[in-house]
């Protein structure tokens, strides 16, 4: 069953405003749903998946455009960059809007033919797994999330074990309502799939097998600082081979670098970024954590945790159009935040925890002098049934209140 996604209305704004929408985002995650159910009969579809219409756009690109005039929608625009210039020529012979839409799974790929020839032509919008609401069927009801005193109270809540199914489980459409042993299945041919079409286009890797030790040992990292030195010690690999591959991996849409918060008359903190994987399903899989029950009581559960809350605040933004100045915050004193929002010249401060039981002492930290930053109302997102106060400038809520 079709699921309403929070990025549907904004699609349809921008296409109003733009001569091209590009939707952007990891394979299966579902572009080319999203964008069918909007367009219905309005306007053609090609995939480039087709090798007929693939040789066709690589070899023919005007001809192409006559056989597909606009309005036009092109799956997987990324195998064929030659239509870029040809898509250029075309939005400038009209003043109409939404003449092209396309979708790509290569965001470094795509990129590159956009700053050559679509700049200012074109809105980029980007689609992640499911979040909480889209799940639900609430899409439409999602808001960027920001702390408040009152939080939204929108979502059916979920027990311990139920929430984490749902992290072990991942937010690909296509294995949210999955029987759990299909599960393996599926993620060993996404990570196939994924080896064999994305990293070969996007870079030489010679050893296939040490590219997916490396995304096992990220994998049982995410939520923790990046220290790619040990990493690439852990896999039998140079330092500058990791630095690439993960690169791979973050312009793929695998992974996510949170970045330190940093103000330079502080000269305090730290510069490594930490790891987060987009999907925690994808996550688990390579860690080989093969049932929900045993990542909620192994070792990882609270750096799944904390990944998986990380990822639905980004999600509440993203899927809405936007990209929010987020970061984390760790001093000398080895002082912590574990989140930062910044907005409208205040810093809102997140502490993530998996604990039911949430404490004034977990939100000390909110009351850190950052020098030239203002702290506005925070909150710690954890396993409560309910939200509570706990100062008077946080609260504790529900991850299921996001």
């Amino acid at each position: 069953m079709y699921k309403t996604r929070t990025l549907k209305d904004k699609i349809a704004r921008v296409t109003e405003s733009f001569k091209v929408v590009m939707l952007t985002g990891m394979r299966q995650v579902g572009k080319t749903t999203v964008l069918r159910q909007l367009s219905a009969q309005k306007r053609q579809y090609v995939t480039l998946d087709n090798p007929k219409d693939l040789l066709l756009a690589k070899t023919e690109p005007e001809f192409f455009f006559q056989t597909y005039p606009p309005p036009v929608f092109i799956d997987e625009i990324q195998y064929a960059p030659e239509l870029f210039p040809h898509i250029k020529m075309l939005v400038d012979s009209s003043e109409r809007t939404g003449q092209v839409w396309m979708t790509g799974s290569q965001q470094f790929l795509l990129m590159k033919g956009v700053s050559e020839s679509l700049a200012g032509r074109m809105a980029l919008l980007d689609l992640l797994g499911f979040s909480l609401y889209e799940r639900q069927g609430l899409g439409a009801a999602q808001n960027p999330f920001l702390p408040s005193p009152k939080p939204p109270a929108v979502l059916k809540h979920k027990d311990l074990k139920e929430t984490f199914e749902i992290i072990w489980k991942g937010s690909y459409p296509g294995v949210v309502d999955m029987a759990n042993d299909e599960w393996s299945t599926f993620y060993g041919s996404y990570v196939r799939t994924y080896l064999e079409r994305d990293v070969r286009q996007l870079s030489r890797v010679g050893d296939e097998l040490a590219f997916l030790r490396f995304l096992k040992v990220l994998a049982a990292r995410t939520g923790q600082e990046l220290n790619l030195a040990d990493i690439a010690r852990n896999v039998e690999i140079a330092p500058n081979t990791a630095k690439n591959w993960l690169s791979i991996l973050e312009t793929s849409g695998v992974v996510y670098l949170l970045q330190p918060y940093f103000n330079n008359p502080t000269k305090r903190l730290i510069k490594a970024p930490k790891l987060f994987f987009w999907d925690t399903g994808l996550c688990a899989f390579l860690a080989e954590w093969n049932t929900p029950q045993t990542m909620a009581a192994g070792a990882m559960s609270g750096a799944f945790f904390e990944t998986f809350v990380v990822t639905e605040i980004l999600k509440s933004h993203w899927h809405n159009g936007l990209k929010p100045s987020v970061y984390f915050y760790r001093d000398n004193q080895q002082a912590e935040i574990d989140l930062l929002i910044a907005q409208d010249g205040q810093l809102y401060p997140i502490e993530i925890k998996k604990t039911g039981s949430p404490k004034k002492e977990m939100v000390k930290n909110f009351e850190l002098h950052i020098p030239g930053q203002k702290m506005g109302y925070g909150t710690l997102i954890c396993l409560t049934d309910k939200a509570r106060p706990l100062t008077a400038y946080a609260n504790a809520i529900s991850v299921w209140d996001i």
